[in-house]
């Protein structure tokens, strides 16, 4: 996407589409419906009027550490001599074996154990919501459309938002819906997510294939 289109105008509908659609591609790699047991089970030696508190903590633990790789990601790929092209079609690769796992989880499932003390960036903020896949997500978000990093920065806050706010209610949400209504969420997050990398992955062959035909 052309740079000018995502740095024109107070309006526009390709920064709005570009948006939308990072914001969403980040929201189902960070799956907070699939992470609601793993939240529970690190927050449950926490004191009732605290939990509110260090929850909001870890989710801005992992806030500032999404920014950081979005911002200083591409210093990352230009150091290892890594293409914009490699990585759509490894993170292609990586978000598919993500959907997948989604979609079979394992039969231990994805609860943490119990900590014994109030979780600090481990399990909350690293790696339920700031893990190598979110990580490597708004890596390859900017190295698609580099342009648009300060959208790709407000995709990322708007989905820690977002997800601070479910997490908030795991408690309520996970009464309500129950483990079966949590696994059948997740499953079609992964089902969708496996779309978006099948894709990705399509328009990385692509580029590749029409740079061969291209070649002297």
């Amino acid at each position: 996407m052309p740079v000018s289109a995502i740095q024109a105008g107070a309006y526009n509908p390709v920064v709005s589409a570009e948006l939308v659609s990072s914001a969403l591609l980040l929201f189902l790699v960070v799956d907070p419906i699939g992470n609601i047991p793993i939240v529970l089970a690190a927050m449950a030696p926490v004191a009732g009027a605290r939990r509110s508190r260090v929850l909001l903590r870890e989710v801005a633990f992992a806030t500032v550490l999404l920014l950081l790789f979005l911002f200083f990601g591409k210093l990352v790929l230009d150091t290892l001599r890594l293409s914009e092209l490699s990585l759509r079609i490894a993170g292609g690769v990586v978000l598919f074996l993500i959907a997948l796992r989604m979609i079979f989880p394992s039969e231990g499932g994805t609860a943490a154990a119990s900590a014994a003390s109030e979780p600090l960036l481990v399990p909350i903020a690293v790696p339920a919501l700031a893990g190598p896949s979110a990580l490597a997500t708004v890596m390859l978000m900017n190295a698609q459309t580099p342009g648009a990093i300060y959208v790709h920065a407000g995709a990322v806050v708007a989905v820690m938002t977002a997800c601070g706010l479910i997490l908030l209610a795991a408690g309520p949400i996970a009464r309500a819906v129950g483990e079966r209504g949590i696994k059948a969420a997740e499953r079609l997050m992964g089902l969708v997510l496996a779309a978006v990398s099948v894709q990705m992955m399509l328009d990385g062959v692509a580029l590749f294939v029409r740079g061969l035909r291209q070649a002297p």
